[in-house]
């Protein structure tokens, strides 16, 4: 992957702010540190909506962008989120990454009387908006005539200032995700994948690097020529970030955890070396890191809250 070597960037999560000025203060420690993108998921939970929280970050810094991971596509019409997203874009000087998702919290589906559709359904859904939204984004008035959308002659305003429009983050950990993904986002995201029934649990097979380096294989194929201009991320999963100098002892106990729960094997020398658990020293997670790089091509690393690893952003931005 070596002709696909990127300098690494970072994402940090969206910190718990109470007010305005606590939020500005977390932007401005983020951005001073080193982290890329300040990100917020996008639930109707105990937490502050997408588009004011990208607001407030981009008002309050010069250089962090402001980003989504991700939005749940299902809560807004494509249409009005795109005014939304390139407004955002406009008063960020051209900050803005847009993290879109089909969904996938139920109750959340639940409460507010939205029906939660199969995923086939859903992701069907995705792909339709992301045509609406760049079509809103273009220069011209477009038309989009689907099973979910119908456009006639629209014109999206405001029209953002990243041109064709700000970087759209896929992630999945399915291959129709992935492939949809590959043919139109900037930015693919490699999640584990999720094992059916009432209980979604993690699949602890799809945490492996071979697991990733499979639906990087699922990319390409689906991103055709595009495919070295795509950037691909990591998170962590499963397991908190833990900084220890007993790797192996807590990788064992994870290893025994998803094994309860799954049914299914996996080695503590497997989720070591796995994309989306982050367990060792901070000289360890670095050469991680770079490995990662090296072996699949990641360079955009999800690295959760501010205050987890900031050494290694430390180490490694900008390289």
């Amino acid at each position: 992957m070596a002709d696909r070597i990127r300098p690494f960037r970072f994402l940090a999560d969206a910190p718990e702010a109470v007010d305005g000025r606590s939020l500005a203060a977390a932007a401005r420690r983020a951005e001073a540190m080193g982290i890329d993108v300040l990100v917020i998921p996008d639930h109707l939970l105990d937490q502050l909506a997408p588009v004011p929280f990208m607001a407030t970050v981009a008002a309050a810094t010069e250089r962090l962008r402001i980003g989504t991971f991700v939005l749940n596509n299902d809560l807004r019409h494509p249409a009005v989120l795109a005014q939304d997203l390139a407004s955002l874009d406009v008063l960020s000087g051209g900050r803005l990454e847009i993290g879109i998702g089909a969904g996938w919290n139920v109750p959340e589906y639940t409460a507010i009387g939205i029906p939660f559709e199969a995923v086939g359904r859903r992701v069907a859904r995705l792909t339709e908006a992301i045509a609406v939204l760049k079509g809103a984004f273009g220069p011209e008035p477009f038309s989009f005539a689907g099973e979910f959308y119908t456009i006639d002659g629209h014109d999206g305003q405001p029209k953002p200032v990243q041109r064709p429009h700000p970087p759209i983050f896929i992630g999945g950990g399915g291959r129709r995700t992935l492939n949809l993904a590959g043919r139109e986002a900037d930015i693919v995201g490699l999640a584990p994948r999720i094992l059916p029934g009432d209980r979604p649990r993690t699949d602890p097979r799809s945490l492996t690097v071979a697991a990733a380096a499979e639906k990087i294989d699922w990319v390409r194929e689906a991103a055709g020529t595009r495919f070295d201009d795509l950037e691909f991320n990591i998170y962590p999963s499963t397991s908190e970030i833990i900084v220890t100098e007993h790797a192996l002892a807590e990788a064992r106990t994870l290893a025994d955890r998803l094994r309860s729960r799954t049914g299914i094997d996996i080695s503590e020398r497997e989720l070591l070396e796995s994309p989306h658990i982050y367990i060792g020293t901070i000289d360890a997670l670095v050469e991680k890191f770079r490995r990662l790089r090296e072996q699949l091509g990641v360079s955009s690393i999800m690295v959760g809250g501010l205050d987890e690893i900031p050494q290694v952003v430390e180490r490694l931005k900008g390289t």
